[in-house]
């Protein structure tokens, strides 16, 4: 738009001078050619001594305006008409130039003619020169038959030829457009895939000024040390939390052979102590690991079943609830509600959050699970929302932000068993999906988590996935 708006100014400060400059020539032109006809008329009524010079001095001014179709007016001081041809010259529109004409001075400026107007003009030549001024020989001369004429047909070739300009050049302002702007877009669909997790964009336009080829090249150079720092640092996590597993493992395994061996005392308490602790270790290890897997973002996107995976899991996790004295209910699953997202995606956000929920939410509580997509209300852009309630003792608002933290567990809740990244874990499930894992109050207590998926591709894929079928 910016180049084509210059490209129409440019174009604009060309044609129009150039359209300007040929009426007032053609209009000089006009002025040359009439005045030099008002000055024979004015010798000979200069020369108008006997009835027979008048007589002659009728009939060429009667001719003249019968061939042009303009009215010639031949005037004394007095303004009294001496001879006349043609239509009366409307008094407004001779004033002036009779007065000019009448002190000596022939017309020398006539209005611009153009398209539109004037429809005729007005112009008056003395008779008689300096001091001997007799009279004046007034014309009005009709501009349609030539000048305006002329006018028009050269104006409509500059627009024509304005219009062509125009039009070629912002061809070629799309053209350099489309050439500047490619790689641009293609960088910016690569940033964004690379800021929703997948660490294996890059960006594959090679075309383009030199600068963004150059910043195409140090972007993908930034991108592989990213993902190479990263994926080292995943690995190391992944093989520390595989590898701690085994001694611990082994380590649990004595603790538990030695119980037998204890004697009652403050010894056993200790045991008992030391035992729990490293089971915590080991489920804190077991957190790490999948985590590890998750962020490694390996998985491919795919469209799954929203409202079958609520119905499984929600099946599978009822006996559990159960046994604790606690009621788990679907209360609004609609079916046929898709989404896009890493495999699984659902049933093991929705695991992380009924998980949190057998918790910290007290025996005779109740958990409802629902699920929004398409026109349901709730539903946000489109996208498939799954959300489960509970009427538990909540979370306070300030420390709701921290419930997806890694490690991290409320104050009064230290005690409970879990390591503190069931809800990391599924927020970030939702983050690679394309999607957002978010925490609020109930009403009037408990907790709502909420998870939203899109129903599609996100923009930064769908592009990614055209880039490449291009690109081959």
């Amino acid at each position: 738009m910016v180049l084509t708006v210059l490209m129409g100014a440019a174009t604009l400060l060309l044609s129009v001078p150039l359209a300007e400059s040929y009426a007032s020539g053609r209009t000089e032109h006009l002025l040359l050619e009439r005045r030099a006809d008002a000055v024979r008329f004015a010798d000979l009524a200069d020369r108008g001594r006997t009835a027979a010079d008048r007589a002659e001095l009728s009939a060429e001014i009667d001719r003249y305006a019968e061939l042009y179709g303009a009215s010639v007016t031949v005037v004394d001081t007095a303004g009294r008409t001496l001879a006349r041809a043609g239509a009366r010259v409307p008094a407004d529109a001779a004033r002036d130039v009779l007065r000019r004409s009448l002190t000596g001075r022939s017309t020398e400026l006539l209005p611009t003619v153009r398209p539109w107007g004037p429809r005729r003009v007005v112009l008056a030549e003395p008779v008689g020169r300096d001091e001997r001024v007799s009279g004046a020989v007034l014309m009005a001369v009709p501009t349609a038959a030539a000048a305006r004429r002329d006018v028009t047909v050269r104006w409509v070739v500059v627009s024509c030829g304005a219009l062509a300009a125009f039009a070629a050049a912002a061809l070629v302002a799309a053209g350099i457009t489309r050439w500047l702007m490619r790689p641009v877009r293609d960088l910016d669909r690569a940033v964004s895939r690379l800021a929703s997790g997948s660490l294996e964009a890059r960006a594959v336009s090679d075309t383009g000024p030199p600068e963004l080829r150059s910043l195409r090249r140090h972007f993908n150079g930034m991108a592989e040390a990213v993902a190479d720092s990263l994926g080292r640092q995943r690995a190391f996590v992944a093989d520390a939390s595989h590898q701690l597993r085994n001694p611990l493992a082994a380590l649990v395994l004595q603790l538990e052979n030695i119980e037998p061996h204890l004697v009652p005392g403050p010894g056993g308490r200790e045991h008992a102590r030391a035992l729990d602790e490293a089971e915590r270790l080991a489920e804190l290890l077991d957190g790490l690991l999948a985590l590890a897997r998750v962020e490694s973002g390996t998985a491919e996107r795919t469209e799954q079943d929203v409202s079958g995976a609520v119905r499984g899991r929600v099946s599978a996790w009822e006996p559990v609830f159960e046994a604790s004295g606690l009621e788990l209910v679907a209360t609004r699953v609609p079916p046929g509600v898709r989404a896009w997202g890493v495999p699984d995606a659902v049933g093991r956000v929705l695991d992380a959050a009924l998980d949190n929920a057998l918790k910290f939410v007290p025996a005779g509580g109740r958990v409802g699970v629902t699920v929004a997509g398409g026109s349901e209300r709730g539903d946000e852009a489109g996208g498939a929302v799954v959300r489960v309630e509970d009427d538990g003792p909540g979370v306070p608002a300030e420390q709701l932000p921290l419930l997806t933290r890694r490690f991290t567990r409320a104050p009064g809740h230290q005690n409970v068993p879990g390591s503190g990244l069931g809800l990391a874990i599924a927020d970030e499930i939702a983050r690679l999906s394309g999607g957002r894992l978010t925490a609020r109050g109930n009403d009037p207590h408990g907790l709502v988590v909420e998870l939203r998926l899109p129903v599609g591709p996100v923009d930064g894929e769908a592009h990614a996935g055209e880039a490449d079928a291009g690109q081959e």
